[in-house]
């Protein structure tokens, strides 16, 4: 392979979920700086259109889409928009993902509350990576990279639908890495604790000590290291690769213990 093409993006369309902020704002960019056409969807559409303008800006080509991952026919609407504004499909990076650490009390959530994490963790990844792959097939070229955690290895209290939702997403990726081969290439990320508003909202020097102690790199993660992983997994360069997962977590664990 010609080197210059081993993370040439030009020609392709990547859709990125969640991509107003955080991981996937990091991703949608990086993306677009490597020739991607880029979706950058979100709930949010004022901070995907914000997303968009800024690659746009920077000579990129990009479009906001709102979408709300657990609603079927907003799933739907994505893909059906995509085509219309870029007609193909190339790459798709599921990153919109919820629950979370401290909040799954299992004395205190509801089944129903479990089931929205699986929902918009699981099944809304499933259902897109559906509608994406007969255009990925016939555009020739396919890449979808899951978003998976740590924490889909981990072990932590009050975490319980979160985990095991992550390590379903691992499984499911290994799994469709066979259904859709040889066409589409199928891996995911677990990312470790990264600089981003959620984890802001919790952070303070003394817990950033504690989770620093079992990582040899010595500092937390940032969108873009994520979003470099993002980048391998969705360029040429890693056309041998598929059914994997990638944790990108500073060469440890970010516990609290």
């Amino acid at each position: 392979m010609d080197n210059s093409e081993l993370f040439n993006l030009k020609g392709k369309t990547a859709i990125i979920t969640g991509g107003g902020n955080g991981i996937g704002e990091a991703s949608a960019k990086m993306l677009a700086a490597f020739g991607a056409k880029v979706v950058v969807s979100d709930y949010d559409l004022e901070a995907a259109k914000n997303v968009a303008h800024t690659i746009e800006k920077n000579g990129g080509i990009a479009v906001a889409i709102d979408c709300d991952v657990t609603k079927d026919k907003e799933l739907v609407k994505l893909t059906e928009q995509t085509l219309q504004h870029f007609g193909n499909i190339n790459i798709l990076v599921n990153n919109v993902g919820g629950g979370g650490a401290g909040r799954e009390d299992p004395n205190q959530i509801e089944v129903a509350q479990f089931k929205k994490v699986f929902e918009m963790n699981v099944f809304s990844m499933w259902r897109l990576c559906q509608l994406v792959a007969p255009h990925m097939v016939k555009a020739g070229y396919g890449s979808i990279i899951n978003m998976s955690s740590m924490a889909s290895v981990n072990t932590s209290p009050a975490i319980s639908a979160y985990a095991s939702s992550k390590a379903a997403v691992n499984h499911m990726t290994k799994n469709l890495a066979f259904d859709y081969g040889p066409e589409i290439r199928v891996n995911a990320i677990g990312p470790g604790a990264v600089r981003t508003h959620a984890l802001a909202t919790v952070l303070t020097p003394e817990i950033e000590k504690r989770m620093l102690a079992h990582t040899p790199l010595q500092r937390l993660g940032e969108p873009e290291d994520i979003a470099g992983a993002v980048l391998y997994f969705a360029a040429p360069i890693s056309a041998w690769v598929s059914g994997q997962v990638l944790f990108v977590n500073g060469g440890g664990t970010q516990t609290l213990d």
